[in-house]
C-alpha cells in the first residue's frame, strides 16, 4: 500500500481553495471526498480517504458502547469531523472549522503521516517539527546509551 510521505506548503486562494499535493492524490485513489478529523491535542487536522475513518471506527468497535470513553471518542470521530469534496483539479475548500482548528490563512502545510496526512498552518508545523526532531534525538540518545552500556558489559 502506498503511504503519504513528505511535506509540502501550498497557497490558499481567496476562495479558500488549496491543492492537495500531487504526490498525495494517487494514494487517495479515485475518491472525490476527503475525510477530516480535528486533532484533539495539536492545531492540525488529520485527513485521508475512507481508510482514515475505518481505522478510527475499528478502535471504537473495541470499546464498550455504553462507556463514557466510547461516547466521547464517538463524538470526536463522528460529530467533530467533516467531509470535503475534492474538485476536478485536486483542490479542497478549507472551511471555517478547519481554519479555526489550524489557524490557516493564506498557506497550508500538508504533512504525510503514513495512512493519512495532516494539514497545518506552516509556522505551527515548523515549530512542531523542530520540537518533534528534538525529542526524537533525545530518545535516540537515551536508547543508544543503554545499548552502548550493555555492549560494554558484554565486552
Amino acid at each position: 500500500m502506498d503511504r503519504f510521505l513528505s511535506n509540502t506548503i501550498n497557497k490558499v486562494d481567496k476562495k479558500g481553495r488549496v491543492s492537495i499535493p500531487a504526490s498525495f492524490r494517487p494514494i487517495l485513489g479515485n475518491t472525490s471526498h476527503l475525510y477530516i478529523l480535528n486533532s484533539v491535542d495539536q492545531p492540525t487536522v488529520d485527513a485521508g480517504g475512507i481508510e482514515l475513518i475505518e481505522r478510527a471506527e475499528e478502535q471504537l468497535e473495541q470499546m464498550d458502547r455504553f462507556s463514557i470513553e466510547y461516547e466521547l471518542q464517538s463524538f470526536v470521530l463522528h460529530g467533530d469531523s467533516t467531509e470535503l469534496k475534492i474538485d476536478g483539479e485536486g483542490r479542497i475548500v478549507l472551511n471555517d472549522i478547519i481554519r479555526e482548528q489550524t489557524g490557516i490563512t493564506d498557506r497550508a502545510a500538508f504533512v504525510g503521516r503514513g495512512h493519512f496526512f495532516q494539514i497545518w498552518e506552516p509556522e505551527k508545523f515548523r515549530a512542531y517539527r523542530e520540537e518533534a526532531r528534538k525529542q526524537v534525538a533525545e530518545m535516540r540518545r537515551a536508547n543508544s546509551g543503554g545499548v552502548a552500556a550493555r555492549r560494554g558489559e558484554q565486552g
